[in-house]
């Protein structure tokens, strides 16, 4: 009887972090579509980007996209090649710009 509450007591466990994490994707996912939408990209857009982005990124690298938000005297999109360039170089991961260039391409033209 005891091996029994242990077992059930351990698979409650294995399925609360199973959907605690199936939630906690849905979340950043929801995070990211916010945070695109706010920055002007259409909704459409935002959602498929988000997706493919949760899909190919750890939650480490998609924490390291907000370093792509503005700084102190940056407009909220970038207004050159230039800042763009430099708010890229903030990143410091290029496996978070392949992906996040390669969403935004896919996306734009599969909508």
């Amino acid at each position: 009887m005891r091996k029994f509450v242990i077992i059930l007591a351990l698979l409650a466990i294995g399925v609360g972090a199973l959907v605690f994490y199936l939630n906690l994707d849905s979340w950043t996912e929801d995070r990211i579509v916010t945070e695109l939408t706010t920055r002007g990209v259409p909704e459409p857009m935002a959602d498929c980007m988000a997706t493919r982005m949760v899909e190919r990124l750890s939650p480490r690298q998609l924490a390291k996209l907000e370093r792509l938000r503005p700084q102190d005297g940056e407009a909220d999109v970038p207004v050159s090649i230039a800042e763009l360039l430099e708010r890229l170089r903030r990143v410091d991961d290029p496996e978070v710009v392949e992906v996040t260039g390669s969403a935004a391409a896919v996306c734009a033209f599969s909508i």
